[in-house]
This record gives C-alpha cells, sequence and structure tokens, in this order.
C-alpha cells in the first residue's frame, strides 16, 4: 500500500484556526514533525488545504 511521508516545514502562528486544526489531523503540530499517511482522497483534501505550510513525499 502506498503512503504519503508529511513533513511541517512552515510555523502555523499566524494561520486560520481552521488550519490548524488540519495540520493536528494530519498529526503534525511543530516545523520538523513527518508523519506518514495513507494515500487516501481524504487525506489529499487535507494536504490541499494546508499546502503552503507543509511537504508532501510518495512513499
Amino acid at each position: 500500500m502506498s503512503g504519503l511521508i508529511v513533513t511541517q516545514v512552515r510555523s502555523a502562528i499566524g494561520s486560520k484556526p481552521k488550519h490548524r486544526g488540519t495540520l493536528r489531523a494530519l498529526g503534525l503540530g511543530r516545523i520538523g514533525k513527518t508523519n506518514t499517511l495513507p494515500d487516501r482522497p481524504e487525506i489529499r483534501g487535507m494536504i490541499q488545504k494546508v499546502a503552503h505550510l507543509i511537504d508532501v513525499q510518495e512513499d
């Protein structure tokens, strides 16, 4: 099964509360934190919302 490696590269300070919540739902919370997630449409949508704060790689 393919996955996505998501890393937070920018701070969530000053971003909208919904964006901060989305980062939390992705398992992120501070710069440099990495999480591996399944490649599903729901996850892709969340990634699209906070694309300016994270870096994504295919697993």
